[in-house]
């Protein structure tokens, strides 16, 4: 049965589900998303696992901070929360921000993760397509992203993300512009990961992105690359929007990875 609560995260009230029963598996979600983004993936796995997740500042649940966001930050409150659930190492997978985040706990943090399933992430800003409609997307927050930087406007729910925040933010409607405008500083300036620093990954690794990803596909190409025994799934006609766009089948690509 699923169990949800707040737990005090470094000094804040963060959302926090616990399903199923197994080997645990931490779910990182991305930027301006909920749990519900991951909720698919989720229930495919709650079978064979146990299911840990948390929603960070300022996303679904979890009210904001006066702070900006970091993925220092996102990985401190990551690592605090498996010390507060009692978990030593888990497998990770992580979408977008929590795709990179994943791999940050993986270098950072190697004891505590078990394997890495790295769903459309990035190393640096560089790595986004930058051609037409992705650069307006990745430098305007009014033209608001719905499941990470530059995802795509013909996705199947465009407004999704938006409408999930909108239902479950304790912060209410009108605050999601601050929270993109924080995500689009963020976006515009980290993560700043050497390549070469992947080689320190041991965990087994598992990079997924959309071939009409906003992640573009030679970067994915790259992570995965630089990650030793790390396999690669670019998944056909998706964009950064691919677990809303293809569910069933990010989640058999998952659960056929994990052990």
């Amino acid at each position: 049965m699923q169990q949800t609560t707040y737990l005090t995260i470094n000094g804040v009230e963060l959302y926090s589900e616990v399903d199923g029963e197994g080997e645990p598996v931490l779910l990182l979600h991305g930027g301006f998303c909920s749990l519900e983004s991951l909720r698919a993936q989720s229930d495919a796995l709650v079978p064979r696992y146990e299911m840990h997740a948390f929603e960070r500042p300022g996303h679904g649940r979890s009210a904001d901070i006066g702070e900006e966001y970091s993925y220092e930050r996102g990985l401190a409150d990551a690592v605090a929360y498996l010390d507060a659930q009692g978990l030593e190492s888990v497998h990770v997978v992580g979408y977008s921000d929590g795709a990179i985040l994943a791999l940050l706990l993986a270098l950072e943090h190697p004891e505590r993760v078990r394997s890495v399933v790295s769903i459309s992430g990035n190393l640096d800003p560089s790595a986004f397509d930058r051609s037409g409609e992705h650069e307006r997307l990745l430098l305007s927050p009014e033209a608001a992203p719905t499941t990470g930087p530059g995802a795509s406007e013909d996705q199947a729910e465009p407004d999704l993300e938006r409408q999930h925040y909108e239902r479950l933010s304790p912060d209410g409607p009108q605050h999601a512009d601050v929270v993109l405008e924080k995500l689009f500083r963020l976006w515009t300036t980290a993560p700043n990961i050497d390549p070469a620093r992947l080689a320190g990954i041991a965990a087994p690794t598992l990079i997924v992105a959309g071939d009409r990803d906003s992640i573009r596909p030679d970067h994915s190409l790259l992570m995965a690359a630089s990650i030793p025994s790390a396999r690669l799934c670019i998944v056909p006609g998706a964009s950064h929007g691919l677990l809303a766009e293809q569910p069933e089948l990010i989640s058999r690509v998952i659960g056929d990875f994990l052990p």
